[in-house]
């Protein structure tokens, strides 16, 4: 899908291109800036960036299981798997930028910003509903009144959604950058909604009364687990408000039916890993909890935001040593900030709550490693051979995350069996059991 307008080339002279703005192709660029651009109009070291971020998915998608310290921090705590869904919402904000830099019509950008972020929210839907039962069933199918309405692909639509319509409103318009302080003055309205959803978020987390709560398992429809609370400003897994807000919002059978924290010390004998659960558990261990939920997403959307920051540099920067500049700072700055949260606050490394601490940390790591692709890239100029797999990747970063994320390929290859369902191909080699 493109999108048509007007650009002014380096001599002084307007043009018309068509630039798109699908999902896997918001990096276009409308002009040359100086950096490693390709024939199809593609900044080369995003598009390396996100190949680099797919393999990091894929990578903690089949090692996490082996070596837990590779996997999701079952709580408090972050670890490489941690990294990868806050380095996408990043990619979608300075991808933002660079396909909005020039408008013709903000009403047809807008309608089509919302076409795709609708699209992206129903495949997420689809896909991690629970319509795919996964390993060990050949069926597939969801009931309604349990389907799960968040998720990464949800997620990403909403942060996406958001992001764009104030990219599209919310600058101001025949202003010169010259320094960050202009930069920042020309994008004040985005400053000032990033520190809105940052004080909503964290007025909500810490000021919401969060009361005592119940829930039934699906394999148990008697047994009623209750769940003592009546706190404010809780971080735990039982008692914090993201997860109220979720539970009263979203309904308690919508939520993710395994929760991070089943694998915390208090709740499997097998920590960091599943398993059983131990004698005298606590009662709010096998409650859904959902990851992807509604008042974490405001946090997601500010990493978004600062996506949003570092492409507005590629917009209004043309050299080499003002973008690195402009970069290294807020990532210095957002490191810091997030260690002084952490040790200084108290405001734990939490990515199943998005905790401020740890949007800070890690957009500052994705500013880093986004800084250092686009030196070696465009500085350097080492992306001729090495880079082919990566660049191809990251232009089908959507098809891969579908593929293997959401378990598709095993659903198709679990197609193919011997005779009986149970003697599939991935039963042969040693998968599903």
């Amino acid at each position: 899908m493109s999108h048509r307008i007007n650009i002014i080339t380096s001599d002084g002279t307007k043009d018309n291109v068509n630039v798109d703005l699908s999902f896997q192709n918001f990096n276009s660029l409308p002009t040359s800036t100086g950096s490693s651009i390709t024939q199809s109009g593609r900044l080369l070291s995003l598009d390396i960036f996100r190949g680099l971020t797919v393999v990091l998915m894929i990578f903690v998608e089949y090692a996490g299981g082996i070596y837990p310290t590779v996997n999701h921090s079952p709580w408090n705590g972050i670890t490489l798997a941690d990294f990868v869904m806050p380095f996408f919402l990043f990619i979608v904000g300075v991808s933002l930028a660079l396909a909005y830099k020039n408008l013709s019509c903000r009403l047809i950008a807008t309608r089509k910003a919302i076409y795709r972020g609708i699209k992206l929210f129903i495949i997420g839907l689809f896909l991690q509903g629970g319509y795919f039962h996964g390993f060990g069933y050949l069926t597939y199918g969801v009931d309604i009144e349990n389907i799960r309405w968040m998720g990464i692909l949800q997620r990403i639509a909403i942060s996406f959604l958001v992001a764009s319509i104030c990219e599209i409103w919310l600058q101001a318009t025949n202003f010169r950058v010259n320094s960050g302080r202009s930069l920042l003055k020309k994008y004040r309205l985005q400053c000032a909604m990033t520190i809105m959803v940052t004080v909503i978020y964290l007025s909500l987390f810490y000021g919401l009364y969060v009361p005592d709560w119940e829930y039934q398992i699906s394999s148990s429809k008697t047994e009623i687990f209750s769940v003592k609370c009546g706190v404010r400003g809780d971080t735990g897994p039982a008692c914090n408000a993201v997860g109220m807000i979720n539970r009263k919002i979203l309904g308690i059978r919508h939520l993710y039916t395994k929760p991070i924290y089943g694998r915390i010390k208090a709740c499997s004998v097998n920590s960091p890993s599943n398993g059983p659960l131990p004698p005298n558990a606590p009662s709010w261990c096998q409650a859904p909890f959902d990851p992807e939920g509604l008042l974490s997403s405001l946090m997601a959307i500010v990493t978004c935001f600062i996506g949003l920051h570092y492409g507005h540099v590629i917009v209004n920067f043309k050299d080499h040593k003002h973008r690195i500049q402009q970069w290294l700072i807020p990532s210095s700055s957002l490191v810091l900030l997030g260690v002084i949260c952490e040790y200084g606050f108290g405001m734990h490394l939490n990515k199943a709550l998005y905790s401020f601490s740890y949007m800070c940390v890690t957009a500052g790591a994705a500013g880093f490693l986004f800084t250092a692709v686009y030196v070696m890239v465009d500085v350097w100029g080492y992306s001729k051979y090495w880079t082919i797999v990566l660049k191809w990747m990251g232009k089908n970063a959507l098809l891969i995350y579908v593929l293997v994320s959401c378990n598709i390929l095993p659903v198709i290859l679990q197609g193919f069996y011997w005779k009986r369902p149970e003697n599939n191909i991935l039963r042969l080699i040693g998968i599903g059991h």
